[in-house]
């Protein structure tokens, strides 16, 4: 039969980072030695004491459904960890996802409308833009890239973006390609955005426990923004849980009852023991995401001094993991040029609407490090 898709699903198209992943999977099945720098996830194991947790989970028997919006120890010590951040948290207003991507998915879900204004910060990460096609919503972007992808100097532009019709403005911050992040003044001018225009925003914290010599600020810790941020935020990243898929969302009382009926129609609830895993991360993991900190420090100064040596220059990252390259206008045919001649993966800026720029991810040991720049510099790619 031929199928009619549906108006929403033709409105996006594949996740580019993932496509990039999956070109540097099929090339090294062909033999080829990747070194693929377009991977979103730490290279270090989950710590050992979390695995562990895990198996006493399931040699525990906790294999069943959970209450649909999380088990109560692993809410309270998400609540608990997010009244360490300044927010005023209780573990009623959490619900435990399969993944920080589905309280995203969640969250525009229940928040947009079709025809609804959403405000993206750019470079913005891949799937904000789907999500909030598939939710029927309309994009208005600020570009942050003038300004070495800082949101502080962008405050004027934010605010002739932003008006009484707009619903949802995402931030996040460490941000996710540029690695930026944003201040407190840049932070109290979305606040003070908010409050005047009265709407909502995402607080995208996923990166936050991976700063260098930054204390990023939790959006809804400030005056006047504690009834109208959604904090999204997960495991993935601090506690190099990718495959564990473990994330959750904080909100009012409210919005956690509005939200909570598309979860329980759709994922129903994070894996149990999954879940009693996530307990032991919050608790017992400080020296391990310390130790995976410094490294990712180490990497990034690393990366900054081999590309100086070249002459390229780059915004040095404060966060996260990853860093803008600027490389030739059609960044798509440069990342193409670049694995097929120089065997090095990295994602293109257009992915993220930020063209000339590819997104390096540096959660690759030194040695490969030295090895990508060498091989761009060989293909004559900087």
């Amino acid at each position: 039969m031929t199928y009619e898709f549906s108006d929403r699903i033709q409105r996006v198209e594949p996740s580019a980072t993932l496509a990039i992943s999956n070109l540097a999977a099929e090339k090294e099945a062909e033999g080829a030695d990747i070194v693929d720098l377009s991977v979103g996830e730490p290279d270090f194991p989950t710590p050992e004491n979390v695995v562990e947790a895990g198996k006493d989970a399931l040699d525990a028997g906790h294999t069943g459904y959970t209450s649909s919006n999380g088990i109560p120890p692993l809410k309270e010590a998400i609540a608990e960890k997010l009244r360490g951040n300044g927010i005023d948290a209780a573990a009623d207003e959490v619900i435990v996802t399969p993944g920080g991507k589905q309280a995203l998915y969640e969250t525009v879900q229940t928040v947009v409308d079709d025809g609804d204004e959403v405000v993206l910060l750019d470079p913005a990460w891949v799937s904000y833009e789907a999500m909030v096609k598939l939710a029927g919503g309309d994009l208005t972007r600020v570009d942050l890239a003038p300004h070495d992808f800082q949101l502080e100097p962008a405050l004027d532009e934010l605010g002739e973006a932003v008006s009484d019709d707009t619903e949802l403005l995402v931030v996040n911050s460490p941000s996710n390609p540029t690695g930026a992040v944003f201040s407190d003044d840049a932070l109290e001018g979305v606040r003070d955005l908010a409050v005047e225009h009265d709407l909502a925003v995402i607080s995208d914290e996923i990166y936050e426990r991976i700063t260098y010599g930054e204390d990023p600020t939790s959006l809804a810790s400030l005056d006047g923004m504690a009834d109208r941020t959604i904090t999204i935020n997960g495991f993935s990243k601090a506690f190099s849980m990718t495959g564990w898929r473990l994330g959750y969302l904080h909100a009012t009382e409210e919005f956690i009852g509005e939200a909570g009926k598309l979860h329980s129609h759709s994922v129903s609830c994070a894996t149990n023991f999954v879940q009693h895993a996530g307990v032991e991360a919050l608790e017992n993991t400080d020296e391990a995401v310390t130790e995976m900190r410094d490294a990712f420090a180490e990497r990034r100064d690393l990366l900054v001094d081999l590309l100086a040596d070249h002459g390229v220059d780059v915004a040095v990252p404060d966060g996260a993991f990853y860093m803008m390259l600027p490389v030739d206008d059609d960044d798509q045919a440069w990342c193409e040029e670049a694995i097929e001649q120089a065997h090095v993966a990295c994602v293109p800026g257009s992915a993220f609407n930020a063209d000339g720029y590819a997104r390096i991810s540096y959660a690759a040991s030194e040695e490969r490090l030295r090895e990508a720049v060498e091989r761009l510099v060989d293909a004559d790619l900087l």
